[in-house]
């Protein structure tokens, strides 16, 4: 098994090619030009870190598809972020967490929410029907169309995901 680096030559060459189509696509989807530099070059950073080779029929469609999927992230970053920040809004002065914490657990909340996602959404909506909403495994199943007992899975499946949830970068 090799341990060699990928080739970035195909990669430098998509680079020149697309990359001012990529920005301005992305400068569409976000409305604003410094993010979607951002994203562009992230875009071309998730290719060179990738362990097999780049080759492409048709590497706009393949752009495009990398791209979507850090938009996505990026929107669901905002989401949380926004969340948590109202969580915030609501703590006395003498209780705000630093900059530090609070990078922290903006990171901690991103894991948690893909380790949420990759169990399915039924896990998913059973441990937030738990967690943040309190209802009781009973209403949990009715809701879900599940066995109690199934719940207690779903809930439990849930709560060692967010349990080996890894915010560092």
């Amino acid at each position: 098994m090799s341990t060699a680096a990928p080739p970035t030559e195909p990669i430098a060459e998509l680079y020149v090619a697309h990359h001012g189509w990529l920005h301005g696509w992305l400068r569409k989807k976000l409305g604003c030009t410094h993010r979607a530099a951002d994203l562009a070059h992230d875009t071309f950073l998730r290719l060179l870190s990738r362990e097999e080779p780049v080759t492409l029929q048709e590497p706009r469609a393949f752009l495009t598809t990398v791209a979507q999927g850090l938009v996505s992230n990026y929107f669901r970053r905002q989401k949380i972020e926004q969340a948590w920040l109202e969580t915030l809004a609501h703590l006395p002065e003498s209780e705000m967490p630093s900059p530090e914490t609070r990078a922290v657990m903006v990171e901690t909340l991103m894991e948690i929410d893909r380790q949420l996602d990759a169990l399915g959404p039924l896990v998913r909506r059973a441990f937030l029907l738990s967690q943040l909403e309190g209802l009781p495994q009973a209403e949990i199943a009715k809701q879900l169309g599940v066995s109690v007992p199934t719940v207690k899975r779903y809930v439990a499946k849930a709560l060692v995901a967010c349990c080996f949830a890894d915010a560092t970068p």
